[in-house]
């Protein structure tokens, strides 16, 4: 069988595995059908099986899944016993694809990182110059909007607070304050650059902090927003020091 690329490859070896499972579990139940009856049946799961197997799931780890050839190769092992693989080369083939995937996202990644970090130093510099931003020892910098006169935490506290987390381009990653709902953390819970500041601001305050990569979420990044060694901003309203 002539493929016209990857992704028919890979949609039909996928297929394929899904029908050479389902033989598995048919096999041991006594129960003959004739060919037409077969066919029928290969069809019905075949329309079932795309939707389980979750094609969103697959061009996760595929990039692309074209439904029709998966079909294909699910109807030719289960309906007519047919196939261009085996259990065997099909694994050893999707392994290899993987492979090959990851070897590029992981080099697309490493760009990534490098270009973010750059991003990140370049613009916290600028920042650390104005008046009214303190940078600390640690890189981290921080702006009073609002100074309060609670209690300090200690690494031995919970803190209740409300924050507004953005990149620093201005996308929103994560916010409570637009989830109306206030979030509570011990203060070691949390990333670096937080654990830091919560040792510094009396509860009440209401700080802005700007948090370089590496006391934030560093190479690994976080989620779909958060990339790579990404600097990131947040609006930190400390309600209250919860004292054990």
């Amino acid at each position: 069988m002539d493929f016209a690329d990857q992704t028919d490859s890979v949609s039909y070896a996928l297929g394929y595995l899904q029908a050479a499972n389902l033989k598995q579990q048919f096999e041991r139940w006594p129960i003959e059908v004739d060919s037409a009856a077969c066919v029928g049946l290969a069809k019905t799961l075949a329309k079932q099986e795309v939707k389980k197997a979750n094609i969103e799931h697959l061009e996760g780890m595929f990039n692309e899944i074209d439904e029709a050839v998966f079909m294909k190769g699910f109807m030719n092992e289960f309906a007519y016993n047919k196939s261009y693989f085996t259990e065997t080369t099909a694994d050893m083939y999707l392994r290899k694809v993987m492979e090959s995937l990851k070897a590029v996202k992981d080099a697309e990644r490493a760009e990534k990182a490098v270009a973010n970090l750059a991003e990140g130093q370049k613009f916290l510099e600028e920042n650390g110059s104005r008046a009214e931003v303190i940078t600390t020892a640690s890189g981290l910098q921080y702006e009073i909007i609002k100074e309060g006169n609670g209690p300090i935490a200690t690494t031995a506290d919970r803190v209740k607070c409300h924050y507004h987390g953005t990149l620093i381009d201005g996308t929103v990653f994560d916010s409570s304050v637009e989830r109306e709902q206030p979030a509570t953390f011990g203060v070691t819970g949390v990333i670096k650059g937080w654990t830091e500041a919560l040792q510094l601001m009396p509860a009440g305050s209401k700080w802005r902090l700007y948090i370089p990569a590496e006391l934030a979420y560093g190479e690994r990044g976080s989620g779909a927003k958060i990339g790579p060694n990404t600097a990131l901003i947040f609006d930190l309203d400390l309600i209250e020091v919860v004292k054990k």
